[in-house]
């Protein structure tokens, strides 16, 4: 039913998700590790961050493996949707894991329980967030290469944790020039972006699963089909997202007179534009007849 290509870019996206997952269980073993000794608030907190990356991760490479699992009897249209029900269990473990963090920081600002991190965990940031831009890097370009939308969110999701670390870089370098509830604060503000993504994540999983598209999708449909030799009128576009693939229902008005085979070439030009316009696109055409005023 879909074209093998799909498949082959999707086992070149579990790539990217490897490399993200093998990242974050180094960076955030370290980290939470470095924390502890260091006593550094900011930099345990982005270790946790971390860890719930990994699981995110994770979740994006289960449901990467099943959407290549085939149509089946009860599963007609494949098993695309995975994706997003991975992300659903992911996002709720990072929101848990964002509220302990902003607790457990803000527990020892108002306690006043504050301790000088060494600069060694200062360090252990910035060669994190070198490593995470050296990781988003390669995930992004590959994204470009295989036009795969999920990978590049991974891909910006890598870059987000890059700049996480240079905020602990600052956080813990203020810390230690004097400004005490510095490393607090910016364990604070990780705790609040790993919120900020969970709630991201939810949402636009959500959006996908209740067959909502983007209206911007919409509108390149639209220019597009009215842009095809042979379309007279666009009566109708609807579209819904199955996470990796779209599936696109066009109706559109042709010449009353043309024959099937005429007919037939215009829905082929339809269905060709959109495929080379998107990641993966299943695309439904409807030709009706135009009005021939006279």
């Amino acid at each position: 039913m879909y074209n093998k290509s799909l498949f082959d870019n999707i086992k070149k996206a579990e790539a990217g998700a490897r490399i993200s997952i093998v990242a974050y269980l180094i960076l955030a073993s370290i980290k939470l590790i470095a924390g502890y000794l260091y006593n550094s608030s900011s930099l345990s907190a982005d270790g946790i961050n971390n860890s719930t990356d990994v699981i995110a991760s994770i979740a994006v490479l289960i449901g990467l493996k099943i959407s290549r699992k085939p149509a089946d009897d009860d599963h007609l249209y494949g098993h695309f949707r995975a994706e997003l029900i991975s992300s659903l269990i992911a996002s709720f473990i990072m929101m848990y894991a964002g509220l302990q963090v902003v607790l457990y920081a803000i527990k020892k600002l108002i306690n006043n329980n504050l301790t000088e991190p060494s600069m060694l965990s200062a360090v252990v940031a910035a060669i994190s967030s070198i490593i995470m831009l050296i990781v988003f890097t390669y995930n992004y370009n590959l994204s470009k290469k295989i036009n795969s939308s999920s990978l590049k969110a991974a891909a910006f999701d890598n870059l987000s944790d890059a700049f996480v670390s240079i905020g602990t870089v600052i956080g813990i370098v203020s810390s230690i020039l004097g400004f005490k509830q510095g490393d607090g604060l910016v364990a604070v503000i990780v705790g609040i972006i790993i919120i900020f993504t969970a709630i991201k994540i939810f949402t636009e999983a959500t959006h996908i699963l209740t067959d909502g598209i983007k209206t911007e999708t919409i509108e390149e449909i639209t220019k597009i089909v009215a842009n095809i030799d042979g379309v007279i009128e666009i009566k109708e576009i609807r579209g819904r997202s199955h996470g990796l693939i779209h599936f696109i229902d066009v109706t559109v008005t042709v010449n009353p007179e043309l024959n099937v085979t005429q007919s037939h070439d215009i829905t082929v030009k339809i269905e060709k534009a959109l495929q080379n316009k998107f990641f993966a696109c299943e695309t439904l055409v409807h030709l009706e007849p135009a009005e021939i005023i006279t």
